[in-house]
């Protein structure tokens, strides 16, 4: 859900980047995951994401989410479809209640981080990952987003400390490294 790329870019195109990414990789993982999604509102709900049809696809999410509350994958599809209509805060407070209800699954975990490195919260992107991968160890995902928030905070401390010393080669150097 987090993936950095090697250049870099502004605050805003960073922004649009992750939301894209978010939507991308939710809708890459919804192929391999409606083998996973044996209902058919789960189906619907997904389709209609994936297709981008966000207000048809939070309609169907709402109507189910109205007989079933608390389940957990229909609230993470809502937070998936919340990202990709910008409503950032209501779906990190989705995400946060997933994780805090269902600290066992790590999908919301990773999630959560995408949207705290995404507001340049690292610290608490950092911790949210780390939970995710104590759920999984084995999540590809939240490993690659765990490297990117750490090269994102090298990146922070290094610009801080070539302030302090703008002639330091080997700060400069670091800087592009982690890049």
């Amino acid at each position: 859900m987090f993936t950095m790329i090697f250049f870099r870019p502004s605050f805003s195109a960073l922004r649009t980047l992750l939301l894209a990414l978010v939507l991308s990789v939710g809708a890459a993982q919804g192929v391999k995951a409606q083998s996973a999604l044996v209902g058919e509102d789960y189906k619907k709900v997904n389709q209609l994401l994936n297709s981008k049809n966000l207000t048809a696809a939070q309609q169907a999410a709402d109507t189910y989410l109205a007989n079933n509350p608390q389940d957990p994958q229909m609230r993470l599809l809502k937070s998936r479809i919340l990202i990709a209509q910008d409503n950032i805060a209501e779906a990190r407070n989705v995400l946060l209640l997933l994780t805090q209800e269902y600290p066992e699954i790590a999908e919301p975990h990773n999630n959560l981080a995408v949207l705290y490195a995404q507001a340049g919260e690292l610290d608490m992107a950092r911790v949210s990952l780390e939970n995710a991968l104590r759920v999984n160890p084995h999540y590809a995902m939240a490993l690659q987003n765990l490297g990117d928030v750490y090269r994102r905070i090298a990146h922070d401390h290094y610009s801080r400390a070539l302030a302090l010393q703008p002639g330091n080669r080997a700060l400069q150097e670091k800087i592009k490294t982690v890049q």
